[in-house]
């Protein structure tokens, strides 16, 4: 087939197979960067992101290649681009909203799997067609490109080549330049710009605007007017802060009391500070049971805090007592910047920029305490949750020392993610205690091989025989906080180890921590149903409004 014009010599072709296979990719990261504030970003999401899109295209490499063969005019795939322009574009402007409509209809209807199901049609909805119309390309391009085949194979080559290097491109260029720049929305427009600029730059070229170029460059226009805010909680007004990260969406909220910071919209916080001096009873309060715990001297003991988030826990262990050096790690560095602003982390805190694991395979320091709060809902890392793991933290305690896992969602049924976690840590540590944490979810878990860490605890808090404890707002010695360490302590059980276990090799935390999220939101909706059923839509509306 001899091509004319534009497409004569073939490089345009190849650029179209370039940017479609970039655009591929940035569509896919920039998915899961739109469905992690609602859903989490677990390799569940992904495997449902990747899983879906490689269907869509799978059908539009079938379907293409038909067309192709039916009628081999380039203008169909130019005019299918623009088309699937207009909806990338259109991925900010109605994308949340979609989602939580889907999530809204769903989690009155769907009483397991809730994020699966949730995430899969959120996919189908919005993802599945665009891809479907990008996966036409290659079969159409190779139709446009093979003249004979004295040179198909060659021809057949440049084009997945082009395709291949457009797809490692528009894996970075999303990740490390354009969704920390300018935010997952922003990014959307700008692929779904370069999609329509070269359909519209084809039909230029060959002197003919049909009727979807103009059209899709005017809804291209309003999406740009309309789908760059990037408000992933468009119903809340009022935030401090919200952003993005290359791992995380970022919402910071505040009161006259606290400020809170928020990974995601659906399940809850994941740091809340509180502007006065006090104690909470959240999860960070019992925490600070661990250095009571120490079976360390009277000098300052070393804390490591893996997974430091805003530092809430070091800035309450700070107020707290007068004898602990804290440092922290904290893959997310943004996190670390909105700590130092918001949450009045303290400049004595050093927090290093790193994977909580990794950086234990690189310091050889030791620690009297260490405290792993890496877990965000259904987000737990499995590298964080094996014995190798958890083995790695034992060695780099100090005799004596103490580590002190906070676990957010609290089961109670046989196998949930708490066992696990918990069978994991005591085939590793021989003295192991859980408190759970009133009125909440969060579940504290102490471990230590020092025999007397109880005894250590008792003794320094007020309870063991001959204690002898300070009240005069010293290190250890504040009058509050003794009072809740001890309610700590009445709370606290020593755990008896069962069969679960978890390695490198096999840690299924994605899976547990979906069938808790279940069990939540089945306890919600059950709220929510019963007030239904007694006051009928307008209670409701009332609960909700």
């Amino acid at each position: 087939m001899q091509q004319r014009g534009i497409l004569h010599n073939k490089i345009y072709l190849y650029l179209t197979e370039f940017f479609a296979g970039m655009s591929v990719m940035a569509v896919e990261l920039g998915a899961s960067r739109l469905l992690a504030p609602y859903f989490s970003s677990s390799q569940i999401v992904w495997t449902i992101i990747i899983g879906m899109i490689m269907i869509a295209m799978a059908f539009g490499n079938i379907y293409g290649g038909r067309a192709a063969d039916k009628n081999p005019d380039p203008d169909r795939l130019y005019g299918r681009l623009i088309v699937a322009a207009v909806w990338i574009a259109l991925i900010p402007v109605v994308g949340k909203y979609i989602i939580m409509g889907i999530s809204a209809i769903l989690i009155f209807t769907v009483s397991s799997h809730f994020l699966i199901v949730a995430a899969f049609a959120a996919c189908l909805a919005l993802f599945v067609f665009p891809l479907f119309l990008l996966g036409t390309v290659t079969p159409s391009l190779v139709k446009y490109t093979v003249d004979s085949l004295e040179d198909n194979g060659a021809t057949v080559g440049m084009l997945n080549a082009a395709n291949t290097v457009g797809s490692i491109i528009g894996t970075f260029v999303p990740t490390f330049i354009s969704i920390p720049a300018v935010g997952t929305s922003v990014t959307f427009l700008i692929f779904a710009g370069i999609l329509l600029l070269l359909s519209v730059i084809y039909f230029c070229c060959k002197k003919r605007w049909v009727k979807k170029a103009p059209a899709g460059v005017a809804l291209f226009l309003v999406c740009c007017v309309l789908g760059h805010d990037g408000s992933f909680a468009f119903w809340q007004d009022g935030l401090t802060y919200e952003g993005e990260s290359i791992y995380n969406y970022l919402q910071v909220s505040e009161d006259e009391e606290e400020v809170v910071l928020s990974t995601n919209v659906l399940f809850g916080v994941q740091s809340v500070y509180q502007k006065e001096r006090k104690l909470t009873g959240m999860y960070y309060d019992y925490a600070m049971a661990a250095p009571y715990m120490t079976g360390a001297g009277d000098g300052l003991l070393d804390v490591l805090v893996l997974g430091m988030g805003t530092g809430t826990y070091a800035t309450q262990c700070m107020r707290y007592f007068d004898d602990l050096r804290i440092e922290g790690v904290e893959i997310d560095e943004k996190i670390t910047g909105l700590a130092e602003k918001y949450f009045e982390l303290s400049e004595n805190v050093s927090v290093t920029a790193y994977d909580g694991r990794a950086y234990l395979n690189a310091v050889k320091k030791k620690y009297d305490v260490i405290m792993v709060d890496a877990y965000q809902d259904i987000t737990i890392p499995f590298q964080m949750s094996s014995v190798e793991f958890f083995t790695l933290v034992r060695e780099h305690l100090n005799d004596g020392g103490v580590m002190v896992v906070n676990m957010n969602m609290r089961g109670g049924g046989e196998g949930d993610i708490n066992q696990y976690l918990s069978d994991t840590i005591a085939s590793v540590f021989s003295e192991v205690y859980t408190v759970d944490v009133k009125n909440s979810t969060n579940r504290e878990l102490f471990a230590s091989d020092n025999p007397g860490m109880i005894e250590e605890f008792d003794q320094k808090i007020g309870l063991g025989a001959g204690a002898d404890v300070r009240e005069d707002g010293q290190s250890g010695g504040d009058r509050e906080l003794l009072s809740m360490m001890r309610d700590v302590r009445h709370s606290l059980s020593r755990y008896k180890a069962g069969p679960h276990c978890m390695t490198d090799d096999r840690a299924p935390v994605e899976l547990l921590g979906m069938r808790e999220i279940d069990v939540l939101i089945r306890q919600e909706v059950d709220y929510y149903k019963t007030i239904y059923r007694r006051d009928g839509l307008s209670g409701l509306l009332d609960v909700l409004l």
